[in-house]
């Protein structure tokens, strides 16, 4: 067994006093800080450099270069590490200085853009540099690779389906490739056409849940495809930052603040919806990476 074995398998926690008042609904969450670098993102990671190797378009004279607005630069550092690569990303200057750090010592280069621009930033300088010197990189592209969303269906959406025993009815999840929703809801769908895909979108294009995306006034991924959620909700910067409190200090979970904003959705969904439905969310990544952002002081 390697570390890449590790990925995926996480386990499912049931939020018993988040939910104590939802007359009959319960709200699951899937603990994906439980991957060996801390998020959700390994397991697209893993997807698109396999994928990038079997097909030869990563060799060993190249570099992998990406968009991030951490976790998956995260991810890419670690199994670049593993698999003895170079990596280099792209990710906004305001990015936490904790996935800075990580980043930096996993090995990878980092070129920091426009804090303004936010992760579209990111985005067009690693395009820049690709077609600057396209032998140099291999370039997966999380915003537009199929294996991204294909890591989801094949892992996180059956996974989600056995730990609930068939019993999920409503997914809920934000986006920020869009990978896991798109994954995660297809697979659930294709397993019971009733299940309901409810996207969490932070409620302005100004928000502070670092990794979602606001989709109406960003570039959006090519994987991205509207017509799959069934219900959208908006949830508030201080909504998400409360509910993350609320989860470390009731539940004993530490996750970061898209986490608290997944929650934060389901619960007001759970809040809608009939007494027996089994609400399941994700919790991205460890709460760690977040600590300078204060969300933790009231």
């Amino acid at each position: 067994m390697t570390v890449l074995d590790t990925i995926g398998n996480t386990p499912l926690f049931r939020l018993a006093k988040i939910d104590r008042n939802t007359e009959g609904v319960e709200i699951y969450a899937k603990a994906e800080y439980f991957n060996p670098s801390g998020s959700v993102k390994d397991r697209a990671a893993k997807a698109m450099i396999l994928d990038g190797i079997a097909t030869g378009r990563l060799t060993r004279d190249k570099t992998i270069i990406d968009a991030t607005s951490g976790n998956t630069g995260i991810a890419y550092a670690a199994i670049g590490a593993i698999l003895g690569y170079k990596v280099t990303l792209c990710l906004p200057a305001n990015a936490t200085e904790e996935r800075k750090k990580l980043m930096r010592l996993y090995g990878a280069e980092i070129i920091e853009t426009s804090p303004l621009e936010s992760s579209d930033g990111a985005y067009n300088e690693c395009r820049r540099l690709v077609a600057e010197n396209p032998e140099r990189y291999f370039y997966p592209d999380q915003y537009n690779n199929e294996a991204n969303w294909k890591a989801h269906f094949n892992g996180t959406g059956v996974e989600i389906w056995e730990q609930t025993r068939h019993k999920v009815t409503h997914f809920v999840a934000g986006t920020g490739t869009s990978g896991t929703f798109m994954g995660t809801s297809r697979c659930l769908k294709h397993l019971n056409p009733g299940v309901k895909a409810v996207l969490m979108q932070p409620d302005s294009p100004l928000h502070g849940l670092e990794g979602m995306k606001h989709m109406a006034s960003t570039i959006l991924p090519g994987i991205f495809d509207a017509s799959i959620a069934d219900l959208r909700l908006e949830v508030g910067t201080e909504e998400a930052f409360a509910m993350t409190r609320r989860l470390v200090r009731e539940e004993g979970l530490l996750v970061g603040i898209s986490s608290g904003g997944n929650v934060a959705a389901a619960l007001k969904l759970a809040e809608k919806v009939p007494p027996g439905s089994v609400v399941v969310t994700v919790l991205c990544d460890n709460g760690n990476r977040y600590l300078s952002e204060h969300f933790g002081e009231d």
